[in-house]
């Protein structure tokens, strides 16, 4: 028994869990999306500092190409000019330069490698952030209407009433209120045959008394009464 209420409990939590998800998923893709875009903009930072980095060494490399290319033509000129010791201090500075050549020539490769991958990335997960906000787009719309049918005639709250339950009460009302009129209906007609016009008149009509309605016959005579004598 008590395994059986421990599942039943793990149970109820887990479809509660469920339930909370589901209510809340269009707000969790929200945040998801912005840390998303959030990380693509520190890649996109990190590609645009090494494409910075890798200009940097290439200014570098070109200048110290173009160092060593001066200092070349200067120790020729030193070892024309019989100077071998001038020619040897070039020939130094011009080993350190190539070692500096070298070394941009290393880091601009691997810039190179760098900012291909970076721009790839940047690429693919713009192209997915992009697929997301159509989706998300789609998934709100969906949403928006699923609310409309919850809130407005399939779902309604347990304290307010449905068309069906409006309906029947409209019909309730109406079965009251042709009872009611039938029954003043009938009132009147039981006043007018037993009530004092009614005694009266029948009186009237024995000889005891005028008329108190006008009959088709007494209509008649006031018409005839007014005819033209005839010659």
């Amino acid at each position: 028994m008590f395994k059986t209420v421990v599942t039943l409990f793990r149970g109820s939590v887990a479809a509660a869990g469920e339930e909370l998800e589901d209510r809340t998923a269009l707000l969790i893709l929200d945040q998801q999306m912005r840390d998303a875009a959030a990380a693509v903009e520190r890649s996109k930072r990190t590609l645009a500092l090494a494409i910075a980095q890798d200009q940097q060494e290439g200014r570098k490399l070109e200048a110290t190409v173009a160092r060593i290319a001066d200092l070349e033509t200067r120790a020729v000129a030193a070892l024309d000019g019989g100077r071998e010791d001038l020619a040897k201090e070039a020939a130094e500075a011009i080993a350190g330069l190539e070692a500096d050549r070298d070394a941009a020539l290393t880091a601009r490769a691997l810039f190179a490698t760098e900012i291909a991958r970076l721009k790839r990335h940047v690429a693919t997960a713009q192209a997915r952030i992009t697929e997301l906000d159509r989706g998300r787009r789609v998934a709100r719309a969906s949403e928006a209407v699923r609310s409309l049918r919850r809130s407005g005639i399939e779902a309604a709250r347990p304290y307010e009433s449905t068309l069906p339950e409006a309906e029947s009460t409209l019909r309730r009302l109406r079965e009251r209120q042709l009872e009611a009129q039938a029954a003043d209906d009938a009132l009147v007609e039981l006043d007018a045959a037993t009530g004092p016009l009614a005694t009266a008149e029948r009186l009237a009509e024995q000889g005891f008394g005028p008329r108190l309605k006008t009959t088709a016959d007494d209509v008649l005579a006031r018409l005839k009464s007014k005819r033209m004598p005839t010659a």
